[in-house]
This record gives structure tokens, C-alpha cells and sequence, in this order.
């Protein structure tokens, strides 16, 4: 694990474009006050869209197998099978 280098308090508020703009580039910060470490500045993970065909396929080799009878009866269970009229008054 690489170090995170250190800013003051007082420098994240004098230099908070500047910093904000490292974070944005990925460069995480320890954040101090009084010398003491108070939290963690760092760039938050971005979301992917698309999954790889082959990690889904890794993925679902340890999935569970699913019963469809067993998926039928529970969707049979909890739908409501009566069909109402919109129009019905």
C-alpha cells in the first residue's frame, strides 16, 4: 500500500481547487488537524456499465442453480392472477 500524502485543514481550505482537482485526477489525501490524521480524501470508484462477457461468465459458474418450478410457484404465490377491468365501474 502506497502512502497517501498528507494535507492540513487549513490547507485543503486555502487549496481546495487544486486538491479537488488532484482527487479528480485519482490522488487520494489523508486529511490532519493538530497533526492528528481526522479522514481520507479519495476519488470515488466509477460505476461500470458493461461487464465483460468473460467475468460474467467466471461469475455465474459459481452461482446457484434455479429451480424454474420452484421460480414459478413463488411468482404464482405473490402475483395477483385475477385480471381487473380499468374500465369496470
Amino acid at each position: 500500500m502506497t502512502a497517501q500524502p498528507e494535507i492540513t485543514q487549513r490547507d485543503l481550505r486555502t487549496r481546495s481547487k487544486e486538491i479537488m482537482d488532484a482527487v479528480q485526477g485519482g490522488q487520494a489525501f489523508t486529511v490532519t488537524r493538530d497533526g492528528h490524521q481526522i479522514g481520507e480524501l479519495i476519488p470515488l470508484r466509477k460505476r461500470r456499465r458493461f461487464v465483460p462477457r468473460g467475468e460474467f461468465a467466471a461469475m455465474s459458474r459459481t452461482a446457484p442453480d434455479i429451480s424454474l418450478a420452484a421460480f414459478r410457484a413463488d411468482q404464482d404465490a405473490t402475483a395477483d392472477q385475477e385480471q381487473d377491468d380499468p374500465y369496470a365501474r
